[in-house]
């Protein structure tokens, strides 16, 4: 059975302040190419505008897809890429990752953490992941998983924002949400026991997605690589450049949040490729 691992991050104001950097999907070795696109020098290209625009930040999120075929080199560059950031880093597998291999790389023995305070507010991390399967899946270990966590922080009075991989909700892309979370239902279900819960932020589809649903924040996020072009049928790279999003939560309960990317560095993707689950 799933168990809650907590971790306390001291904040120093009002306001957490966070950053999620996903799908970074880098490869075997550094300059090795997705699409056409070079995953190590994008996301790198990110990180030096993240660190521009939000220099001081409480924690940084990697949820999912961090390596395109979990490779232990690729969890190590990510480590140090992350490292560029004065604050802890939390991840999340998603369903190009190796859990046990991201593991091997928690020196802390914090980065696979699913229960993080800050100030008043909690994150939970969801394990979506399949083994072996593109589509997500939460089950009854993680959803338990997640009951229990709300329950502590409701009891605290603490607002919680939860975190997962592939995302729970059509986007609009018929060959993406053929591969959401399988169980979303029940996941929602049980948000809808928690008014505390203020928001759900996933990655996995390439491309930005910000709505409500009866008072919970909605987020989808870009890759640090290649972008998925919004309301297609079929795979489709779009020409949108590599990007991230940063969240401020408010003591209030209420997120502020948006989308930032890196229009001043060319890139090159291939526009014509049908997919990349093979490269």
């Amino acid at each position: 059975m799933a168990e809650l691992k907590r971790q306390v991050v001291p904040v120093s104001g009002s306001v957490v302040r966070l950053l999620q950097l996903t799908d970074t999907h880098l490869c075997q070795e550094a300059g090795e190419k997705l699409l056409g696109m070079d995953t190590d020098h994008s996301l790198q290209a990110v990180i030096d505008l993240a660190l521009r625009e939000h220099p001081q930040v409480d924690a940084v999120l990697g949820t999912g897809d961090m390596s395109n075929h979990g490779y232990l080199d690729a969890y190590q560059r990510l480590r140090g890429y992350f490292d560029r950031f004065d604050a802890p880093q939390f991840w999340l597998p998603g369903n190009h990752d190796d859990r046990a291999r991201m593991a091997e790389v928690d020196i802390s023995g914090t980065l696979l953490s699913n229960d993080i305070r800050f100030g008043c507010w909690q994150l939970v991390m969801l394990d979506s992941q399949v083994p072996g399967e593109v589509g997500g899946y939460l089950g009854e270990e993680q959803l338990v998983l997640l009951r229990q966590a709300l329950a502590l922080a409701a009891r605290e009075n603490l607002y919680s924002l939860v975190c997962l991989h592939h995302h729970p909700v059509p986007i609009g892309c018929q060959w993406l949400d053929e591969q959401r979370v399988a169980d979303a239902d029940a996941l929602f279900a049980v948000l809808a026991e928690f008014p505390s819960v203020r928001g759900v932020l996933w990655g996995h589809v390439h491309q930005e997605v910000d709505r409500e649903w009866q008072g919970l924040r909605l987020l989808g996020s870009p890759s640090t690589c290649v972008q998925f072009a919004p309301g297609s049928d079929n795979f489709r790279a779009d020409t949108l450049p590599p990007g991230y999003r940063w969240l401020a939560l408010h003591a209030d309960g209420h997120i502020e949040t948006g989308v930032s990317r890196v229009w001043d560095v060319p890139f090159t993707v291939d526009l014509n490729s049908g997919g990349y689950l093979q490269d």
